[in-house]
């Protein structure tokens, strides 16, 4: 079985090598070679973040879960309830808690457009996720593909080998008649 890459992009994805996607390149150079394809998605990724894709990822995290959201809603039980009966009319931030508002819309202000940055990355990282999968698809196609050539061959050459017994024994089989047949005569 020949093994270049021109030819196994012929024989399988029917398109010449120059009209091959850098992926599928790489895909039919690893079944060349025998060499794995597969790769940790996250360790690539991991690798390309930086400190802030790392801290955008953190408090989109936080920001994201049940604890935070206790967290908030215990704060601000305990800002409204402190300041509307705690400390009667001379409250800190009295009834319609002004600044607790401006303290909320710059926190969301904030925590927006970090958790807009995150989800950005976490979109990269399912494209760059799904290239990976397409290319070890691609290759389990490939391999998969390998196999079937070489048991389509493997059973060629039985078919052939017992053809040619077939014919050994019919040949045999003719004498041992014509003996027996020259036997009967006399």
């Amino acid at each position: 079985m020949t093994k270049t890459v021109a030819d196994l992009s012929s024989r399988w994805l029917r398109r010449r090598p120059e009209k091959l996607s850098e992926a599928e390149s790489r895909v039919l150079e690893s079944a060349v070679e025998r060499k794995p394809i597969t790769q940790d998605v996250n360790a690539v990724v991991a690798r390309q973040s930086d400190l802030g894709d790392r801290l955008a990822d953190a408090i989109a995290r936080v920001g994201g879960s049940w604890g935070f959201i206790i967290a908030a809603l215990l704060f601000l039980v305990l800002w409204t309830s402190g300041n509307a009966w705690l400390l009667g009319r001379e409250g800190f931030d009295p009834y319609p808690f002004i600044f607790l508002n401006l303290v909320l819309s710059m926190v969301a202000a904030l925590q927006a457009p970090i958790i807009m940055m995150s989800q950005n990355r976490q979109s990269a990282r399912d494209r760059l996720d799904a290239a990976h999968d397409y290319e070890v698809n691609l290759k389990a196609e490939i391999e998969i593909m390998a196999l079937h050539e070489k048991l389509d061959e493997m059973r060629h050459s039985q078919i052939m080998t017992l053809r040619e017994d077939m014919a050994k024994l019919s040949a045999q089989i003719e004498r041992i008649e014509s003996v027996l047949g020259d036997a009967r005569k006399n």
